[in-house]
Formats: C-alpha cells, structure tokens, sequence
C-alpha cells in the first residue's frame, strides 16, 4: 500500500515569513486568474457558474492540500467540458455525479497500487489527438454564443451542431458579436502589456462594463449575461449524497472511466511539466489520490469533474509559489469572492465568456505539435487522425478506446517485426556469440539437428510466427534446438505453442532441446509444468551443452 504523505507536510517543515508572503501573492493572483475560467468552464458543461466555481474551491484545496507536487493547482478544466456535457444530456445532472464519484474512486485506485506511472505509456500521438479534439469541440459549442444566434434547441453532435449553425446564421447579433470579438482581441494582446494581469479578466470587467452601459444609457438589451439564462446563487450548498443502483452504475462505467483517465493525463503531465520549471519531482501517485479524493467530495456538493490545471499551476509558479500553501489561498480568495460577489456575475456577457473559452480551444489545440506529428511515420499518423476525428464526431469516451486499441495493436505489431526467428544447420562461428565455453574454433552442428535462434520476446505474435515457420519445413530432424538466450519473457501463448511443439515432435520421434533460457523464462515455464513433457535433462545453459546433449541423443537413436 502506498504511504498517503501529501507534499504539504514535507514543505511545512521549514516554512517561513518569506514563503508564505510569496504564497500568499501566488494564491490571490491565480484566485483572479480561476474566477472568470471556473465560470466558463462551469457554463459551457452545461451546469449553472456558481458550480464551476464550487469546483475550483473544493477540488483547489483539496488537490493542493493532499496532493503529490508542490505547486499543482486543481479545479475544472476545459478537458472535461465535452465529456460532462454528454454526460449530462443522457444521464442528468444526478448521473454526472455518480460518474465523477465512480471517477474518483478510480483515481484513488491507480494511486494506491501504484500505478501512476503507466499513464507516461499512453501514445503522445492519442493525447494529442483527443486533446485537439476537445479543443474542436469547444470552439464549437461556443459559435452559438458568440455571435448571439437565436437556434431551436441544439443537438449534441458535431456535425447536428454545424448544420444548425448555418441554418441560423441569419439571426446572427452584430453586438454581440462585437462583443465577443473584442473579448478574444483583449485576451490575445493583453500578454504584449502585462503578464502578471490575465488577459481573461481584463476582458470581463471591460466588456460587462461595456454591456452595462450599453443596456442602462443605450437602450441595447440584444446581449445576452449570464443572469439573463441563470439564477445566480451565492449560498454555500450542502451535501447530497446521490442514490445508487447498480443499473446506474453499469451504464455509467464507460464515462467513468473516461473521467479517470482524462484527469490522470491531464494531471500527471501538468505536475511533469512544472516539475521541470521549478527542479522538483512530485508523487504521481500521491497526486492520483488527491485528484481522487477531490473528485469523490465535490460532486457531493453540485461540482463537476477537477484535474491539474496546467495554465493555473504556470501561473501560479510565475507569480512566486512554491508550495501546496498558495494553491489553499488560490482557493480561499474563490470562496471570498463567492460569498461576497457572485451577484455581480449575472452582469458578465455570455459573449465575452464565449471569447474566453474560444481562446482557451486555441491554446489546447496544439495545432504546431498536431501538425509536426503529420511528419511521423503513418502508424502513429492513424492513431492521431483516428482519436482526433472520433472524438470530435463521435465522442471522447469512443476516442480514447479505440486510440487505445489501435495504439496497442500498432505496438504488437512493432514487437513483432523486431523479433526475428532464424535457423542454423550448418556450424556455429562463435565470433558472433555470447554464450559459448569457448570461442577458439567453429561449432559443427550434428547431422540430423537444427539450431533455431528466437531474438526478442516471444509473446503470442512470435509465437504463431514461430509455429508456422516449423510447419512450413519439410525436414523431420531427430534433434531441434530452440536457443532462448535472446528471449527476455515468454506470455502463456508462447508456452502453448512450444507445448504443442513439443507434443507434435514426440509424435514424429524428434526431440527438442531448450538452450540458454533465462531464469525469468525459466520460471515460467516450470510454473506451467512444461518440463514434465520435456524433461529437465533438455534444459541446457548454452549451446556447447545443447550440442552435446542433442549429439547424445542422436546416438542413441542409432542404437
């Protein structure tokens, strides 16, 4: 079991004055930096602001304070906005909280078996692909908004979306969309005049500025705020533990185990990428179970799935924190402004929130790394393309399984063209070997024995490969010997296929001698009993042993 020893507690140890003063500054400043993000975010998932910001207080304090990085800030991402928003559509907000509950458990799971470090397996070409694809799917889900369109109810599918857009096209609000457009032009060119302000923030106090005015001395009201479409509330919300069944539960596996492995990525890379600004390393499975523990809690209180927030945690590094401490205080100031001016929301254009999301899909579009991956041999090409293009037509739960299988089937594949399979009749040159006793003159192999060498794993594609190269053979030799010095494992195919091997050359008088199997290979084969059939004294270290043994067998056949 994995000890649960937060990053807080090592780094309170020798706490002082001077890091809690650049905490504090680190905290209020990417506590702003949240705001306008966890309302957006919260919006576009199809739940009410006040949820998103919920979210980010919760799962902010909770990632902060039991987590496995010193500086990782939690709370929803721009991630999660497609796969809860589906959530949503089919199961209502009730299924999406048994989801990210189920979710959470999961992470904890990964985190106490240690297995925090399998995530780094996941093919960079399927990260990047649903990650682009998310960012596609975002964009789109924000046209509505950002030009102000008037539509009939909206399906959830890509292509429904599309064709509704064009369809509606002509009731396009020419203020709104100035408002909007504007909202991504501040966004875009406030980093050319400050990095310490967020461009995000800027963009919501000028616009829902702009827009009071325009509606109180202009008598524009075409824009629409987010208190025009929701009922903002700035109560804290108690507990609701969420009725279970097993038949919920089953049919809410799939978008689970989406959740899991979405914020594990998201996560863990975060985490890995601000390990290398800052020159530490964090606890990828300590980190698995904070993420969890923040995932079980917050639903209970109406929030919705939380990760590591890469643009947050940057922010934070950037503005002096360097400790679990500023990520807390991130989370109080979201709780001050929470209770003390979440009215003031209901004034934010949806436009301009429209803007910051259409920002938020470019930045995780990572069409430069998308693109220099186009370069990459055409395996890896089909995984990027396939996961990208599923996950913006069909789903990202679908995406990710079928980039998973296709990434596993392309590395089978690969293994297996790097195993090779030879046959020696003739001698041995022991320039070229490893495992002779001597080296100062050729081997002869004896008449009536082959040498067969099997270079790699030999796992059920070498295995089926291996099988029908002795079929294809018309010799019938009275000695083969299998050498499996090069062979580093052996899956339970592997040894039914030298079982079966073995039992067909029984029938045709022809024995089979193991050469140079390693204790790895070894074990497993005594495991599966496979030496009763063949016999222990066939089991040589090397070659000079197996040459003598197969010549003492063929001896005794000619008697």
């Amino acid at each position: 079991m994995n000890r649960f020893t937060p990053k807080l507690f090592s780094t309170l140890r020798n706490y002082d004055r001077e890091k809690f003063t650049a905490d504090l500054m680190a905290g209020i400043i990417v506590g702003i930096v949240a705001l306008p993000l966890a309302i957006a975010f919260g919006i576009a998932s199809g739940v009410s602001p006040e949820k998103g910001i919920i979210t980010a207080i919760i799962a902010g304090f909770l990632v902060s304070a039991l987590g496995g990085s010193r500086v990782q800030i939690g709370g929803p991402t721009g991630a999660f906005i497609v796969i809860v928003y589906g959530i949503i559509q089919q199961y209502g907000i009730e299924g999406l909280t048994l989801a990210t509950i189920m979710a959470g458990v999961f992470l904890i799971l990964l985190g106490v078996f240690r297995l925090g470090t399998i995530i780094k397996y996941i093919p960079y070409p399927i990260v990047v692909g649903f990650t682009s694809g998310i960012a596609v799917t975002i964009f789109t889900t924000q046209i509505k908004d950002l030009f102000g369109l008037t539509t009939p109810d909206m399906p959830g599918d890509f292509l429904g979306k599309w064709a509704v857009y064009f369809h509606s096209f002509g009731t396009i609000d020419l203020w709104s969309t100035l408002v909007g457009v504007a909202s991504v032009a501040i966004i875009a060119l406030t980093p050319r005049f400050s990095k310490k302000i967020p461009g995000s923030l800027i963009a919501i106090i000028v616009m829902t500025a702009a827009v009071w005015l325009m509606k109180r001395y202009g008598g524009i009201d075409s824009v629409e705020t987010i208190g025009d479409r929701f009922t903002i509330d700035s109560h804290l919300p108690d507990a609701v533990i969420p009725a279970f069944s097993w038949a919920g539960l089953k049919g809410l596996l799939p978008a689970a185990l989406t959740i899991a492995v979405l914020g594990a990525i998201e996560s863990l890379l975060s985490a890995t990428v601000a390990d290398g600004v800052i020159g530490d390393k964090h606890d990828s499975n300590q980190e698995l179970m904070a993420q969890g523990v923040a995932n079980i809690v917050t639903p209970l209180f109406g929030g919705i799935p939380a990760t590591g927030a890469i643009a947050r945690t940057m922010t934070n590094i950037n503005n002096g924190g360097r400790t679990p401490v500023a990520g807390i205080i991130h989370a109080v100031v979201l709780l001050l402004i929470f209770l003390f001016l979440m009215p003031l929301a209901r004034y934010i254009p949806m436009a301009c929130l429209a803007g910051v999301l259409v920002i938020v899909s470019y930045n995780m579009s990572e069409w430069r790394t998308f693109r220099a991956l186009m370069k990459n041999p055409a395996s890896d090409i089909a995984v990027l393309v396939i996961t990208f293009l599923l996950t913006v037509i069909i789903d990202l739960t679908v995406a990710i399984e079928v980039g998973l299988v296709i990434a596993c089937l392309l590395f089978m594949k690969r293994v297996t063209e790097t195993t090779d399979i030879s046959v020696i009749k003739d001698e041995i040159d022991p320039s070229k070997e490893s495992d002779l006793e001597s080296h100062e003159e050729h081997l002869a192999i004896p008449k009536g024995v082959e040498v067969y060498e099997i270079n790699g794993p030999y796992f059920f594609g070498i295995a089926n490969k291996f099988e029908e190269q002795m079929v294809q053979i018309a010799d019938r030799p009275r000695v083969r010997i299998i050498r499996m010095r090069r062979v580093p494992f052996i899956d339970s195919t592997g040894i039914h296929n030298l079982t079966n091997l073995c039992r067909m050359s029984q029938k045709e008088d022809t024995r089979i001698i193991l050469s140079g199997v390693n204790p790895q290979v070894h074990n497993a084969l005594r495991k599966a009993g496979f030496y009763t059939l063949l016999g222990e004294e066939n089991i040589c270290p090397n070659i000079n042993e197996a040459l003598r043994r197969a010549a003492q067998v063929s001896s005794e056949a000619k008697r």
